[in-house]
């Protein structure tokens, strides 16, 4: 581990005889992060505001213990694979592959029960603005194909941008779609409903049961589903769908993902990614039995989910962009959150 001596680096809990760890970051302007080894989690992050104390603006607990009983991946990296896989099984190179199923043993979700949001990482390099974890998965690994090295570094600069790098290599071909998968609340507390929401999508993929896309792409236009402007989220819908972006910046290689607004607070998220996907999850299904950071209670839409990505279950929809990881290619996910003040 290459350590810079302004980092802070302490123990956080314990998994079995393993250290948690929690690396503090800070970016010079008053931004925040901290991250935790454990499933490579974004346990905090703030936020300057002026005239006041910087805001939390994510979901998380204060100690380990809530985490691996009752985080909904508040923060995690997920891996293999984002989202979900249909009935957990999928065909490639005409070998069929059989995944965990933690779904209810109906499907996989976000790479199975012990996917990437629930192991230790290790960490690599930590500067005072950065740090770089590594994971690495092996052939067969919850039912993936090929040995897989992944990586994510976290970086804050004094423009309070976070940076999310998320870099993967194979020795097999297999599936990969790695994310990021904090809960945001730009209040610091209270739920989301009060948000706008801008979407960078004319369309999004319908689901069937169990969550699963039926393999078409619907416009949004005229439907519940239309967050082309500016719109607040409200406490009606309830989603958790994965909306086609538009197409990548020739220059810097990302295109823009959404921007979230809070008029209360004053507080604006954009975000950018390179990945055709992003699910928007409203948060209607969060019902936390324990505390959360700062002593607040988390139910419905105590915070929203924006998740880069490939399309859900893309190994067995073929119409979909590929999803498949070849040796010799680096999969390199790249997500570019910037916060600023609205008047």
């Amino acid at each position: 581990m290459v350590r810079d001596r302004a980092a802070q680096v302490t123990v956080f809990g314990r998994v079995g005889d393993v250290d948690v760890h929690q690396i503090t970051l800070c970016s010079g302007s008053g931004m925040v992060a901290q991250v935790l080894t454990w499933g490579g989690v974004l346990r905090d992050l703030r936020v300057p505001v002026a005239g006041e104390a910087p805001l939390c603006v994510v979901l998380g607990f204060d100690t380990f213990d809530p985490y691996p009983a009752h985080s909904p991946y508040f923060g995690a990296i997920i891996g293999r694979f984002a989202n979900r896989i249909g009935g957990g099984v999928f065909t490639l190179n005409g070998t069929t592959h059989q995944l965990d199923r933690n779904e209810g043993g109906q499907g996989t979700l976000h790479g199975g029960g012990a996917g990437f949001s629930q192991r230790i990482w290790r960490v690599l390099d930590v500067q005072a603005d950065a740090v770089t974890l590594g994971i690495v998965s092996e052939d067969g690994d919850q039912g993936f194909p090929g040995r897989l090295e992944a990586t994510c570094r976290y970086s804050l600069d004094t423009d309070n941008r976070l940076t999310i790098d998320l870099v993967a290599t194979t020795d097999q071909p297999t599936p990969v779609s790695l994310t990021q998968h904090s809960y945001f609340n730009l209040n610091g507390a209270g739920d989301i409903c009060d948000h706008q929401l801008q979407i960078a999508a004319d369309g999004y993929t319908p689901v069937g049961d169990r969550k699963i896309p039926t393999g078409q792409i619907v416009a949004v236009a005229g439907s519940p589903f239309d967050f082309r402007t500016l719109r607040p989220i409200g406490a009606e819908g309830a989603f958790d769908h994965n909306f086609v972006l538009h197409g990548a910046d020739a220059a810097s290689g990302l295109h823009p993902v959404a921007e979230l607004v809070s008029y209360k607070s004053g507080l604006r998220l954009r975000m950018q990614s390179n990945q055709p996907g992003v699910q928007f999850y409203d948060g209607h299904m969060i019902k936390v039995p324990v505390i959360g950071l700062g002593g607040r209670h988390y139910g419905p839409r105590a915070g929203l989910c924006l998740e880069p990505q490939a399309f859900p279950d893309a190994p067995n929809q073929p119409a979909f962009p590929s999803a498949i990881l070849h040796p010799g290619a680096v999969y390199h996910h790249r997500c570019q959150i910037d916060f600023d003040t609205v008047g």
